[in-house]
């Protein structure tokens, strides 16, 4: 068995790679991250499926998305708010998402989760990706 390694000042964002949106959003990201702070673990990938298992996240579960960074772990709409933070810049204005109420934002990000393949499409981030995308991909 390999043993795999990530470094531990990056932060991580463990998301789904076969997702519209969220493959959208991790081009975004690789393009916005001029500071070079992010890593992007694909959740199909052996790592992924393994981080978020050690979170207690269910690889296989469409609502699995989880932010990374040194002894922090977030998912949902708190993990995005997180990386608005961190990347600055127009990228902050995902902190409003911290102003629905707890219950609410909970409730809007497993609706949207569950519903992104329909709304959003799938796609293939990991399939020839742009190159700022590439040097982040970790597997």
């Amino acid at each position: 068995m390999t043993e795999k390694t990530v470094s531990t000042d990056k932060i991580l964002v463990v998301i789904d790679d076969r997702c519209g949106l969220c493959s959208g959003g991790a081009r975004r990201l690789a393009r916005w991250d001029k500071d070079d702070k992010f890593r992007i673990v694909p959740m199909h990938s052996d790592l992924g499926r393994t981080l978020l298992k050690s979170y207690g996240l269910d690889p296989d579960d469409p609502v699995s998305w989880l932010y990374l960074e040194g002894d922090t772990a977030l998912t949902g709409f708190e993990g995005w708010a997180r990386v608005g933070q961190v990347l600055g810049g127009l990228a902050q204005t995902l902190r409003l998402l911290l102003l629905i109420p707890a219950p609410l934002r909970q409730r809007l990000y497993y609706a949207m989760a569950r519903n992104r393949m329909r709304f959003f499409g799938t796609d293939d981030l990991c399939r020839l990706p742009e190159p700022a995308v590439a040097r982040r991909l970790v597997k």
